[in-house]
């Protein structure tokens, strides 16, 4: 790959030397291989040094060079990044079924966890100290949408003209206008006005998959049977359905960029919570492992019971894994086409964009004096000295029992 400072920057590990041959594990040492990592897959992005570590160097399933070329796939398609190099791993080991027990394991015990303090939340939310503990952390979050919008930014915007699409994006999700619109706007900005740019794979080396075009046809098949079924019998789940797969479509950026869309569209748009509620989830989900974007298990089970929290995590992951599924045989073909980088240029910028809109709106849902004003700085200084979100969320909650 053309960059290896940025590379070794995702990856933080340096390759172990190729190996002639990689041995392949069962499904069974996959699916307990990442449901162990599952547990402890706090950090987002961050984890995929250790999904390196335990697959290259450990068990060395794969070796650096396909590692890194999954890396830049899963930056590419829309998802929770950390979870499609799940899904790769097993897809390069063992084929679709690898992929899908690697995916499942990993997000299990984010699903897990999230269920219970959903059900928690449901019970307890309304005690005082409850109440405030989250009106703190709701400072806190804030200060990780910002934090997360600076980063974006310092990774996307690097001439006037991102600035410009991520403006443009900005104001239009301001006004609510249809973030599909808004992302296909951005994306022909980001080919009309974006300099024309080479591929950064390396020349020459592909991602050998064995074609998936069978599985992924009794997927997509699998997936509109379900579909079907929940619009005539529940059709309350099927919006709740459509919608989460409408967001994981266009979440480009990682998974962080589900949520803001997600607030978009069920507190702005559908009403189905208030903000502050909304702000809860998220908080709740910075506690469990695994992406940020298990906040739809929280959504669903707060709008529709257990069978909504089932529903809405299957729909929020389902896209992105398929699409993983699909398009891996031919990613090095679709990534050498300027046309494609330059789109995907502009879909990043209008994320930005959609972020420093989205905490502008968090904002105002917090009940600002001085000690949440605190709380909030002391945080955002925090993240972006890079101490670990694990620890200013734990150090938020703390402050928060402490002083509100």
């Amino acid at each position: 790959m053309g960059n290896p400072q940025f590379q070794e920057r995702v990856v933080g590990i340096q390759d172990d030397p190729a190996h002639d041959a990689c041995p392949v594990p069962s499904l069974a040492m996959l699916f307990g291989s990442f449901l162990r990592l599952g547990v402890t897959a706090f950090g987002g992005p961050a984890m995929i040094a250790y999904i390196r570590k335990m697959a290259v160097v450990q068990k060395q399933w794969l070796d650096g060079e396909s590692f890194q070329d999954g890396v830049a796939l899963c930056q590419v398609i829309p998802g929770a990044t950390v979870m499609q190099m799940a899904a790769f791993i097993g897809l390069k080991t063992r084929g679709v079924r690898g992929a899908m027990v690697s995916y499942i394991g990993f997000g299990l015990p984010a699903f897990f966890l999230m269920m219970a303090l959903s059900v928690l939340y449901s019970v307890t939310h309304t005690l005082p100290a409850v109440v405030s503990v989250f009106s703190g952390l709701q400072a806190v979050i804030v200060a990780v949408v910002a934090n997360a919008a600076v980063s974006f930014g310092k990774t996307s915007l690097k001439s006037w003209k991102n600035v410009l699409v991520s403006g443009i994006a900005a104001g239009l999700f301001w006004i609510m206008a249809n973030p599909m619109l808004i992302i296909l706007l951005a994306a022909f900005l980001g080919m009309l006005l974006s300099s024309i740019r080479q591929s950064n794979l390396r020349a020459g080396h592909e991602i050998e998959i064995s074609t998936t075009t069978r599985p992924l046809l009794l997927f997509l098949f699998g997936t509109g049977l379900g579909f079907g079924l929940l619009y005539f019998f529940r059709k309350d789940l099927f919006q709740l359905a459509v919608l989460m797969s409408r967001i994981d479509l266009i979440a480009f950026g990682g998974g962080f960029a589900s949520v803001p869309l997600m607030f978009h569209e069920i507190v702005e748009v559908r009403s189905w919570m208030d903000g502050p509620t909304f702000l809860n989830g998220i908080i709740l989900g910075q506690f469990t492992p695994g992406p940020i974007v298990i906040t739809a298990t929280f959504v669903g089970y707060l709008v529709h019971g257990p069978a909504g929290a089932i529903v809405a995590t299957a729909a929020i992951f389902l896209p992105s894994f398929l699409i993983l599924v699909g398009s891996a045989p031919y990613f090095d073909r679709l990534r050498a086409s300027p046309w494609f980088a330059r789109a995907i240029d502009g879909i990043l910028c209008s994320f930005v964009g959609l972020l420093l809109t989205v905490t502008l709106r968090f904002a105002l849902n917090v009940h600002w004096d001085f000690p949440h004003i605190a709380l909030a700085g002391t945080a955002f200084a925090s993240l972006i000295f890079k101490l670990d979100i694990l620890w200013v969320v734990l150090a938020g909650t703390a402050v928060s029992v402490l002083v509100f």
